[in-house]
């Protein structure tokens, strides 16, 4: 399928998704969330792919959702599609991909933009990256995650004070905060997504996917059902031949071949 609003390449087990509406500050409209969507799930079934970089451009990761395409919209007609993420929404897709996101941030991820960030796995940050939730400024408040992933990511205190203000806050805040996995320069910011993603695609993908759920876990599940989840799929990976290749190459002082069962 070719896209219209972003671009695809692939560099050895990684997909690279750039989202390509400059001229909009790749705001994210539903066209726009369609064609991510799909990607995704291609890359997901593809046994090639390992692990997946989303980025923007420079000056903008996704400046928001697409006001024009929002703004003469009615109760009634969200209500009916359970805009935006009713119906295994967007954002819901993009998090429940199986293979490990890395969100490459750079310039503004704000509104739509900044939840779409969360909903990858984790978010390597350019210096110049500014995230935020400015809905309330146009008069309504985020809808995709912003109220949700937000607080579970960097508390309620902080969370409310950006949802209920518009703040934008910069990458440094951003990394203390815990939203940021750690902040790279501009100019590095696309190879070093992609070293990590390599890294991660080099590795068992059953255990790899394992992690992920576990993790994931920790934000849905009391603590006792999480430890439950992390205990069950620890015992699942002994019955995985990538353990026994791994303890054995560990113990031979020899790099692992991993062959993903």
């Amino acid at each position: 399928m070719s896209y219209t609003n972003i671009l695809c390449e692939t560099r050895g087990p990684v997909g690279i998704l750039i989202l390509n509406r400059p001229e909009r500050r790749n705001a994210l409209s539903t066209e726009v969330m369609r064609e991510v969507v799909h990607a995704l799930e291609q890359w997901e079934a593809d046994d090639a792919i390992g692990a997946i970089v989303l980025m923007g451009n420079d000056k903008a990761f996704a400046a928001g959702a697409d006001i024009q395409e929002m703004q003469n919209q009615s109760f009634a007609n969200l209500y009916l599609q359970d805009f935006p993420e009713g119906r295994g929404g967007a954002w819901t897709r993009v998090s429940a991909i199986r293979k490990p996101i890395i969100a490459a941030v750079s310039g503004y991820a704000l509104g739509g933009g900044c939840e779409l960030a969360m909903a990858c796995d984790f978010i390597i940050a350019a210096d110049n990256a500014k995230f935020g939730q400015p809905e309330i400024m146009v008069g309504t408040m985020p809808g995709a995650g912003g109220t949700q992933r937000l607080t579970r990511l960097i508390g309620k205190s902080k969370a409310m004070e950006m949802c209920l203000t518009g703040r934008f806050v910069d990458a440094n805040e951003a990394e203390r905060a815990g939203l940021v996995s750690r902040i790279v320069p501009l100019a590095d910011l696309k190879e070093e997504a992609i070293r990590t993603a390599t890294k991660i695609a080099s590795l068992s993908r059953p255990s790899v996917m394992m992690i992920k759920d576990a993790v994931k876990a920790a934000d849905e599940l009391p603590l006792t059902e999480g430890l439950k989840v992390e205990r069950r799929s620890f015992q699942a990976t002994f019955a995985l031949e990538d353990q026994k290749e791994g303890m054995a190459a560990f113990l031979e002082k020899r790099e692992p071949r991993f062959k993903n069962r």
